[in-house]
């Protein structure tokens, strides 16, 4: 694609640094620009309609434009666009919003703190695991345990504990005291003969064995999404989260549930939380509290963690934490604005409806020769690609195969997210059926594509 000059193609390569994209294409082909967007379907500047596949980033929940949430964001900027919320100060969006979010956590939880991103809302849970034990008197319990292929963020402390070693490459990082475990994918890692409750047996056992290897003293917090999403929407097999329970409570170990991508009805509960009954003592959210509409996340935290904020304070005289955008007016209006829609919506209810009818289509696709794996949870479904259906081996190419797709999806008005051989799928939650249905139209005829390609290769 030539630059065009004097248009958003040159001034975007002249001046936008974007992320995860490759910069020297980039500079090459320019961006691909989109206009406006209605409902699941965004538009290019030509007026060419796609539809998206994953929500933009897994954020935009009840699609690319909301009405009501550009009045809600209007009126409360028209009334006071900015406050913060330290030294006893508030504001009644932002106190409206952490009373919801605390009635309608998965299990008690005393406090939410609110801050603009996931990254940050991971990082700070980070934070409180050092400052929690710090107070506790066991200073050397910092230590933070995440999984491969995990992803919680790309802050400093939010990266380290995530399993992501091309986001780790050449940037300082994982930091010291962050470890990982195996990620809990059993299609791709099983042992031959290997049950799902066996393979979760093996990685619990992993798991305990680097607590004592490293010394449990040292181990300050385990964090885990309840499905791995950016590690290509992977549900947790049978028994898995039973036995890492177990081991962090034997330990003393806090527990950090990232719940960015699940929470707000994405697995067909309220909370992946739920769906794997799951008990942190700290919980982060975002993408989907907003509606991707607006920057705002949120820790939840236990009365275990905030009992011992209120022993510091009294050392020290207030919680020595600060965010300039915490609980932002603007931002906390529309989320409590799309928790109204959600409410309105059943939005749980939908997205098991409507989930289980993504899944049945999914499923479709099952007996491809390069399909192996059909996996999903609620209005959250992958389709793995593989080279071998018998040996589970990799596409020879995933990068190039990767890049393919998307080209033939945009070609067929699909925008898909592949994640290495893995295609996700997380429309917006208030997908209808007809929507889901035009999403795998769209995608059947891109693995049409895709085997031809393979074949005529060979």
């Amino acid at each position: 694609m030539r630059i065009q000059a004097n248009s958003i193609y040159e001034a975007d390569t002249a001046s936008f640094l974007h992320p995860q994209t490759n910069l020297a294409q980039h500079l090459r082909q320019g961006p691909f620009v989109i206009e406006r967007g209605e409902g699941t379907w965004v538009y290019d500047e030509h007026g060419q309609s796609y539809v998206d596949a994953t929500s933009g980033l897994w954020c935009a929940s009840l699609g690319f434009s909301q009405e009501r949430l550009a009045r809600a964001a209007y009126d409360q900027m028209t009334r006071l666009g900015y406050y913060h919320s330290q030294a006893h100060y508030t504001h009644p969006m932002g106190t409206r919003l952490a009373e919801r979010l605390v009635e309608m956590a998965p299990v008690p939880m005393s406090k939410a703190l609110f801050q603009c991103s996931g990254s940050e809302a991971n990082d700070v849970a980070i934070k409180l695991v050092w400052h929690y034990h710090t107070i506790m008197g066991q200073p050397k319990k910092r230590k933070i345990i995440g999984r491969q292929m995990g992803y919680h963020g790309s802050t400093c402390a939010s990266i380290s504990a995530s399993g992501k070693p091309d986001m780790h490459r050449d940037f300082g990082v994982p930091l010291q005291d962050f470890l990982h475990v195996s990620m809990p994918h059993y299609y791709r890692f099983h042992e031959e003969g290997e049950s799902e409750e066996e393979f979760s047996a093996r990685l619990a056992d992993e798991l305990e064995n680097l607590i004592q290897t490293e010394g449990p003293e040292t181990i300050g917090g385990f964090i885990a999404e309840p499905v791995l999403g950016a590690g290509g929407a992977v549900p947790p097999p049978k028994g898995y989260f039973e036995r890492v329970q177990n081991i962090l409570r034997r330990y003393d170990i806090l527990f950090i549930v990232d719940e960015v991508i699940c929470g707000f009805g994405r697995t067909g509960e309220m909370w992946g939380a739920t769906t794997y009954d799951l008990k942190p003592d700290m919980l982060s959210c975002a993408k989907a509290l907003s509606a991707g509409m607006a920057p705002i996340s949120a820790v939840l935290v236990n009365d275990r963690i905030f009992d011992a904020l209120l022993v510091q304070a009294g050392r020290v005289g207030h919680f020595a934490h600060s965010a300039t955008y915490c609980a932002h007016p603007v931002a906390a209006a529309v989320a409590n604005e799309v928790l109204d829609i959600y409410e309105e919506i059943d939005v749980v209810a939908r997205a098991r409806e409507v989930g289980a009818y993504m899944m049945e289509l999914a499923n479709r696709e099952a007996e491809r020769p390069i399909v192996g794996d059909v996996r999903g949870v609620g209005m959250l479904c992958a389709i793995e690609l593989t080279g071998n259906k018998a040996t589970r081996a990799p596409l020879p190419d995933v990068e190039r195969t990767a890049e393919f797709i998307a080209e033939r999806g945009r070609a067929h008005g699909l925008l898909l997210r592949a994640i290495g051989p893995t295609l996700a799928f997380a429309p917006p939650l208030n997908s209808s059926k007809e929507d889901v249905n035009e999403i795998f139209t769209r995608f059947s005829r891109v693995l049409d594509d895709v085997e031809l390609a393979s074949a005529q290769a060979q």
